[in-house]
């Protein structure tokens, strides 16, 4: 009886002995690979660029949103094949498309069966009478070649990449875009859009996402258009995305 209880003594003792070891080995093991990863330098601003726009282009979704401003309500459709996305508005008909290339967008004008290019005199008109306009939809600046990676900053308790992106010319209405991307999934958390006097000019933040079939979509997001010099939202849009 003793020897039994001597025994079962000595294996609960190496028992604990054996799992204190293992959580040890764990917890140093862990903290050497947090070490590793805390000592790498962050990717650039060209490979974060390069992985959104890779995530961007490899969508498929058909599902129905809207922009709504105030008592302005512009229901649409949103259709996504790959590196081709489809806008279509009713009320007049309008069929925007939007590819997705790897070195710049294409934003065309669908007619029928042919496509041509959405003038680029056109680009800064407003949506609808909505603060969104359509260089907003054209997502140009995530080609533009001079960005850099500004830091890490949480966007609604996700972890993000801050970058600051300058126009390469004055086509652009901004002269600086700054994104917040998250780390995680690639998905666009935060934009702020600065014009050429280095005013904040307008603001796009998402507000929610929702999971369907599985995936994460946007669900809402607001488009805050700002008073030129000031810090005063003279607009507010929001596009929403349905099932």
């Amino acid at each position: 009886m003793t020897n039994a209880k001597s025994e079962a003594l000595l294996l609960s003792f190496a028992f604990r002995h054996f799992f204190v070891i293992r959580h040890l080995s764990f917890l140093i093991c862990f903290a050497f690979a947090m070490m590793s990863s805390f000592a790498q330098s962050p990717p650039s601003a060209k490979d974060i660029l390069a992985s959104v726009r890779m995530i961007e282009s490899r969508q498929q979704i058909d599902l129905q949103g809207q922009l709504r401003q105030n008592d302005i309500v512009v229901p649409f459709r949103l259709i996504q094949n790959g590196p081709l996305i489809r806008y279509s508005f009713t009320n007049p008909d309008e069929i925007l498309q939007l590819r997705l290339g790897e070195n710049s967008s294409r934003l065309d004008l669908v007619t029928g069966s042919e496509t041509e290019k959405f003038a680029a005199a056109n680009l800064k008109q407003r949506i609808r009478g909505t603060s969104v306009t359509y260089e907003d939809l054209a997502f140009k600046f995530l080609y533009w070649p001079n960005a850099r990676v500004l830091g890490e900053e949480n966007v609604r308790t996700r972890n993000c990449w801050k970058l600051q992106l300058r126009a390469p010319s004055r086509e652009s209405p901004y002269s600086n875009v700054l994104l917040w991307i998250d780390k995680a999934s690639g998905a666009l958390m935060r934009m702020e859009g600065y014009d050429w006097d280095l005013h904040l000019a307008k603001r796009f933040e998402v507000v929610s996402a929702q999971k369907i079939e599985g995936r994460w979509f946007l669900k809402q997001m607001r488009i805050e258009e700002l008073q030129p010099g000031t810090s005063h939202v003279q607009s507010r849009t929001y596009l929403e995305i349905k099932r």
